[in-house]
């Protein structure tokens, strides 16, 4: 976009985040409708003197808080094609002798036992982790150290986290939520992809639910079938981590896939057999390491098929509870 012929409301629309810069330097905005310079030149005086700036320093600093922005944004975020986990140590301090890459579109399952360290796994991940996490894992960027910037960067996050419990407590709808989000994220068609993100959560839930249902109404099924929707189509995070999906009523299967479909990569802790045969290979967790990496064989798959039917089974019985009918019909 060209800065210096566009209105300062015009850039807010495009980077909301932009306004961040007025703030911390002390400038209040008094009318978005002049361009940049235009802006500076109404600066009083005194209040530059006051705040030690000077109108070159507003002008060069905030073109280069845009730019850096866009950089983020372009340049890293959408070209994430893996990430390496470097071993560090174990609970014991043993060396976690191990360097795995997992690629986009990859589901990795992680598996063990309450306490053998699938969070501590999952956080050094969110991380991007340098050593500087308990267990001294490196986590790399398409191979390499990824840039600080990025790293700690609030605006654009790398990693998007889905944990067990998710409870809205915002007083709006559906809609409203989605829009808002997708404002943020300098969405084009804002109507049109809220309207896909709709339609795909309804597609995972168990319950149906519209546009205009409060948020604080939904279910927690719903409220999950929500995220995973919402963080599959909306957010820009290239990794997606998932702490326990089961018993969320959602399609799990559906959920997966429309992760893999939207180009992320996938690591999720599970103790449910189905989701760990989900997964195109699984990270065997004990004392706080990787002990072993299994790629999920065809017999397994085989085995996944038949766990799938139980499920659907379970299913049906579960729902014909939820709607109050009997599961036999009397006589």
């Amino acid at each position: 976009m060209n800065i210096d012929t566009m209105k300062l409301k015009d850039i807010f629309e495009k980077q909301p985040v932009a306004r961040d810069f007025f703030d911390s330097i002390g400038i209040e905005l008094f009318d978005e409708n002049l361009t940049l310079q235009e802006y500076i030149e109404k600066v009083d005086e005194e209040t530059l003197e006051d705040l030690g700036l000077s109108k070159d320093f507003i002008l060069e600093n905030f073109k280069e808080f845009l730019n850096n922005l866009s950089g983020i944004e372009e340049n890293s975020l959408h070209k994430v094609n893996s990430i390496t986990i470097v071993g560090g140590y174990n609970k014991s301090g043993e060396k976690e002798n191990i360097e795995i890459e997992i690629k986009t579109g990859e589901i990795i399952s992680i598996v063990g036992p309450t306490g053998s360290g699938k969070s501590r796994l999952l956080a050094d991940i969110e991380w991007m982790a340098q050593g500087d996490t308990p267990t001294k894992r490196r986590i790399l960027l398409n191979g390499e150290v990824p840039d600080r910037d990025l790293r700690f960067s609030s605006e654009f996050k790398l990693v998007a986290q889905l944990s067990q419990n998710m409870n809205f407590v915002i007083d709006l709808s559906v809609r409203e939520f989605l829009l808002l989000h997708a404002e943020s994220r300098f969405v084009e068609n804002k109507e049109d992809v809220v309207d896909k993100v709709i339609k795909k959560a309804n597609e995972l839930a168990g319950e149906k639910f519209k546009g205009d249902t409060p948020l604080t109404s939904l279910s927690g099924g719903q409220s999950r079938a929500l995220m995973i929707a919402d963080t599959a189509i909306l957010s820009k995070s290239p990794i997606i981590l998932i702490d326990e999906i089961e018993n969320a009523g959602i399609d799990r299967k559906k959920a997966l896939e429309l992760f893999v479909k939207e180009g992320k990569i996938v690591l999720m802790a599970t103790h449910d057999p189905i989701l760990a045969l989900m997964g195109d290979k699984r990270f065997v967790i004990n004392n706080g390491a990787i002990v072993k990496v299994l790629e999920t064989s065809k017999e397994e798959k085989e085995l996944l098929s038949f766990l799938e039917e139980i499920d659907k089974t379970l299913l049906y019985y579960r729902n014909r509870l939820r709607y109050g009918e009997r599961l036999f019909k009397n006589k």
